[in-house]
């Protein structure tokens, strides 16, 4: 049995046009797409922007205990976007598709399992006669992918289903825009205004007149003392907030303080089922997580999830299949919106599915916190990791402590992500200061 595991980890559908991506974000996104190394079972196919870097292989593999021999990876030609990134044309390629053909000729595909469920991932699928190992593949195939990480979309989706979301509204036009904004603003109100297609906060822009705030979610805050001044600004920023392409804009209430969370599902054809709940790390955009959550309480736990649960079943009733994030806010007053859905694997699916559901021991799961954080500056990956072994940091499954390289983005900006994991959320921090004390200076 064979699964075939497609790292297409940025996509229209995540950020939109891929076009808009500067060298350096292509860089690091097929340094990223290597993080799906730590999903691979023996024997799986692999299909990757790049061939797959033979340090950080070796590393994953051995903590994983998985023969890198047995692994079999196919790179289709550069595309459109260069070669960093398996964009639909990549992916469409006759050659590529001819290989892939010949790579699992024999072999029984039980799943198709890619970072985001597309339809370039649904069409690729059945033309190398694997559609019926993709979850969700009807769905898929007709673009159901875009209609979940749309922001406009969710918040239709949401409130269709009675699941909490901001105040605030969908627009369309310049004059729509301006007016939604006035509207919060006026009534003494931060406002929050989203790209419709882009993760992470680097599609948010945080606006505000009277109310003091830092940014959390967003790169900036913009202040807007009058009506004339938001018309300026709708006016110079209607390219960026459209997208360049005449999308949707999401108007919504800006809650300062807040903490921001997520319930991560798994949806299959039965039920939409609980992998974890967590907090994302701002700085001011999210740069990590830490799960379980280190805040919230039992009472609000539950409202997550449940929540969270009444969202997933709704999509699930429309189609899809496979992981997706809800992600909410914690206001000041306790209370809890939701504002997105990521309908792929996300930056958390490494601390649930490979730590917490793979690395761990039975004797550890429930036992443990996991800290993954982005942008540790190191000399390189092969001395960032002879230091963490020497220094007795690394994660040793007898224990079910230790620090984990999740992701190499060296040749990108020269930075590794890493992943504590400890006892407790004061050991995990420990853990963390041990590991960055390595590297000061």
């Amino acid at each position: 049995m064979t699964t075939l595991r497609i790292a297409n980890s940025r996509t229209e559908e995540m950020i939109g046009d891929l076009a808009g991506m500067t060298p350096p974000e292509r860089l690091a996104a097929g340094c990223g797409a290597q993080r799906m190394l730590w999903w691979a079972e023996d024997g799986d196919v692999l299909v990757l922007p790049t061939g797959p870097d033979p340090g950080f292989l070796a590393y994953v593999t051995a903590v994983t205990g998985v023969r890198a021999g047995s692994l079999t990876f196919v790179v289709p030609p550069p595309g459109s976007e260069g070669d960093q990134v398996l964009t639909a044309d990549r992916l469409a390629d006759s050659g590529f598709r001819e290989e892939l053909r010949r790579v699992l000729d024999g072999r029984t595909v039980d799943e198709v399992l890619p970072v985001v469920p597309n339809r370039a991932v649904a069409e690729l699928a059945e033309a190398v006669g694997a559609a019926h190992a993709l979850p969700g593949a009807p769905f898929a195939a007709q673009g159901g992918n875009a209609l979940l990480n749309s922001k406009a979309g969710f918040r239709a989706v949401a409130a269709g289903v009675g699941v909490p979301i901001p105040p605030g509204t969908v627009a369309g036009s310049p004059a729509e825009v301006e007016a939604a904004i006035e509207h919060l603003l006026a009534r003494g109100h931060s406002v929050m205004v989203k790209v419709e297609y882009q993760g992470g906060g680097l599609g948010n822009e945080i606006l505000a007149r009277d109310e003091r705030v830092t940014a959390i979610g967003a790169e900036r805050v913009v202040p807007l003392p009058d009506r004339a001044a938001v018309a300026g600004y709708v006016a110079e920023r209607w390219a960026w907030l459209t997208g360049g392409r005449g999308q949707r804009v999401v108007v919504e209430r800006y809650f300062a303080d807040s903490v921001p969370l997520y319930a991560q599902f798994l949806i299959d054809d039965t039920a939409a089922r609980l992998v974890g709940c967590g907090e994302m790390i701002m700085r001011p955009v999210v740069v990590g997580e830490i799960t379980p959550a280190v805040g919230p309480d039992i009472d609000v736990h539950a409202e997550l999830v449940d929540q969270a649960a009444r969202l997933c079943e709704a999509l699930r009733v429309i189609g899809y299949r496979g992981t997706l994030s809800a992600d909410a806010v914690l206001t000041p007053k306790g209370e809890i919106y939701f504002h997105e859905t990521n309908a792929r694997f996300t930056g958390s699916s490494f601390s649930h599915d490979v730590v917490l559901g793979r690395l761990l021991r039975e004797e550890h799961r429930g036992s443990r916190h996991v800290l993954e954080l982005a942008g540790l500056a190191v000399p390189s990956f092969a001395e960032a990791l002879a230091a963490l072994v020497a220094a007795g940091l690394a994660f040793d499954p007898v224990t079910g402590t230790g620090v984990l390289y999740s992701c190499d983005l060296g040749p990108a900006n020269g930075t590794v992500t890493y992943c504590a994991v400890a006892g407790t959320p004061e050991a995990v921090r420990a853990l963390e200061a041990a590991l960055l004390a390595l590297f000061a200076g």
